[in-house]
């Protein structure tokens, strides 16, 4: 992915992976190596923080009724408008996504590094894989992401469930990675698949260089 100024790390990773299939963990683990990890979920909340022009166009087209008291954009009022609203949703695409993507190439060019990990959960819904060099699938099984994400959101099976049913198919992400990292194991197994991929990742770097 080229930044706007046209520079850029030798090798760009998109890391992407199903809900509660560890993306955190593992881009942890990068971060701990020392490279640098930009979150895209951290970026959706900075394009639409108080006083932007793109929570301002969210409100245009949302109406106030999906901004708070405090002047924060009210994602569970969003969330309901965009849920069953196709159109709603791709709306709030068109707002939001451009304006990550701009913020993803201007941080991509403050890179001094071989290489970066950009963190996009919906990477394969979004249509950007073809924006990275390689990308990264962190994978799991469906049962056991269920239980981390009972775990994490205390929500009961069936919430789980509907969560998980709502992403990507496990097959289509998995038939896009370049590489796969299967979390199913102890967090010492992780960080040496990750320890892995990193002179994998900084080997190609340097090939690319």
């Amino acid at each position: 992915m080229q930044s706007e100024s046209g520079s850029r790390p030798a090798l760009v990773v998109g890391l992407t992976g199903g809900i509660a299939s560890g993306k955190t963990a593992v881009s942890n683990r990068f971060a701990a190596l020392g490279v640098p990890v930009i979150d895209t979920d951290e970026l959706a909340r900075e394009v639409v923080a108080p006083g932007s022009d793109g929570l301002a166009a969210v409100r245009e087209r949302f109406g106030a009724q999906v901004i708070d008291a405090r002047g924060e954009l009210d994602r569970r009022a969003l969330r309901e408008r965009i849920f069953k609203d196709e159109t709603a949703r791709r709306d709030l695409e068109a707002i939001t996504h451009p304006r990550i993507r701009a913020r993803v190439a201007l941080r991509l060019g403050e890179v001094d590094a071989p290489y970066a990990i950009v963190v996009v959960p919906l990477l394969v819904e979004a249509g950007w894989a073809d924006s990275y060099d390689r990308i990264l699938v962190v994978d799991a099984e469906p049962s056991r992401q269920r239980q981390r994400l009972m775990a994490r959101d205390d929500v009961d099976r069936a919430q789980a469930d509907q969560a998980l049913a709502s992403q990507t198919q496990r097959e289509r992400r998995l038939a896009l990675a370049d590489d796969v990292i299967v979390n199913d194991g102890t967090p010492e197994a992780l960080d040496a698949r990750v320890e892995t991929l990193h002179q994998k990742y900084r080997h190609l770097a340097a090939m690319t260089d």
